[in-house]
């Protein structure tokens, strides 16, 4: 009897856990738990053609994970966690200490919180779920597998800032980078696509959601991507601002009686879209945009802007161009905002989009004419954290 690889992929957020089920890299259940330590919790799990929702207020990450292995007793997805292979976690920031995906021991914890100075509100809720699971089942298998991975390929002049050397140094202050596991993912992909090997092609890859980023991949490794040290630096965001000029902080603190908690509040949580317009729901924005809400249209334009900025620098950057590849929650569920990007780059870099592909979400949407290839494609972050996983185990 063939024996099939199972994993459970776990990603722990502040307030939510999040986890998909492959048995052989095929998704069995899909189950999400929210509003965690709040007055209404929100408990879903998806399995073949069954949707099961319960609110039973869940009051911490170590009820969240009962609740979770619960749910896939009783639905008889997986009646024995001992029976899993292994378990992959999202952990956000692996800092410089780890370029590839990590089978989990004491020291590999020690060292993800170290790193919670970089990741105040990420590491510590993804290490919550590896040592309860440790505690709760010693012997199963653990990999970690970070966001920040996929850009430890970037040349010492993309990832150094312009600061004191020492002070970079003391601090660990350079471009780290994030969505590296959904960059990596539509890479590979696109490969697959173009009928090429990932190392015979450049790309620009852009992760556009709530939280947005851009990566410039030259054969199949990252080079360059508008995250930084935080997830806060590069492209207009739902509340994030991206870039700023950095003297605008000293200038708040020192004139508007706002402490650095509230200023760096305002730049991740009431910035971005939300900062200009006060939504920041990007479908919500082009509605209001199309009925002509000025500080929609000035959120829509900036967003845009932003984006194609870091277009052009990229394509310099990379020298060629094989394809611009749109994903995330924005980018693969927006015919308007990827029409609105790809406008006016044909006589620039010879991008020319395919209106009626692109308005039916083809996976190739540029036209035939145009120099360089526009793909559409759907992230899958959970499966690329399961595949890494079984490659770490050899499994």
């Amino acid at each position: 009897m063939i024996k099939k690889t199972k994993i459970l992929v776990l990603n722990s957020g502040s307030s939510s856990l999040k986890s998909q089920y492959f048995i052989d890299q095929k998704k069995i259940a899909s189950i999400v738990i929210e509003q965690i330590g709040e007055k209404s919790s929100i408990s879903t799990i998806e399995y073949s053609s069954n949707v099961i929702t319960d609110n039973q207020i869940v009051t911490n990450h170590h009820e969240a994970l009962k609740k979770l292995f619960l749910l896939l007793k009783e639905s008889k997805v997986l009646k024995n966690i001992e029976k899993l292979n292994a378990v992959g976690h999202r952990v956000v920031h692996g800092g410089s200490k780890f370029n590839s995906p990590t089978l989990i021991n004491n020291e590999v914890i020690e060292a993800i919180s170290s790193l919670t100075p970089l990741a105040p509100l990420h590491n510590p809720a993804n290490l919550e779920a590896i040592k309860l699971i440790r505690d709760e089942y010693p012997t199963l298998n653990q990999v970690a597998v970070f966001d920040t991975a996929f850009h430890q390929t970037l040349k010492e002049y993309s990832y150094t800032y312009a600061l004191p050397h020492k002070l970079c140094k003391d601090y660990d202050i350079r471009r780290y980078g994030f969505h590296g596991t959904s960059h990596s993912f539509v890479a590979k992909e696109s490969a697959k696509i173009l009928g090429k090997k990932l190392k015979e092609l450049n790309l620009i890859t852009l992760h556009l959601g709530n939280g947005a980023s851009a990566t410039a991949i030259q054969a199949g490794k990252s080079i360059d991507t508008s995250m930084g040290m935080t997830p806060l630096e590069g492209l207009v965001m739902g509340t994030r601002s991206g870039d700023i000029d950095p003297a605008i902080i000293a200038y708040l603190l020192k004139n508007s009686n706002k402490s650095i908690e509230e200023i760096e509040n305002i730049l991740n949580k009431q910035s971005g879209l939300k900062g200009i317009c006060n939504i920041n729901d990007m479908r919500e924005v082009l509605r209001q945009s199309e009925k002509q809400n000025k500080k929609a249209k000035l959120a829509l334009d900036i967003f845009v802007y932003r984006i194609k900025k870091y277009i052009g620098a990229y394509t310099v950057a990379l020298g060629k161009v094989d394809a611009i590849v749109f994903t995330g929650g924005i980018g693969e569920h927006s015919p308007k905002i990827r029409e609105l990007i790809c406008q006016g780059l044909n006589q620039s870099i010879g991008v020319k989009l395919d209106k009626s592909k692109n308005n039916n979400s083809k996976v190739k949407i540029n036209s035939k004419n145009s120099k360089i290839k526009i793909l559409n494609i759907s992230t899958d972050e959970e499966l690329e954290i399961a595949l890494q996983t079984a490659e770490v185990l050899k499994i």
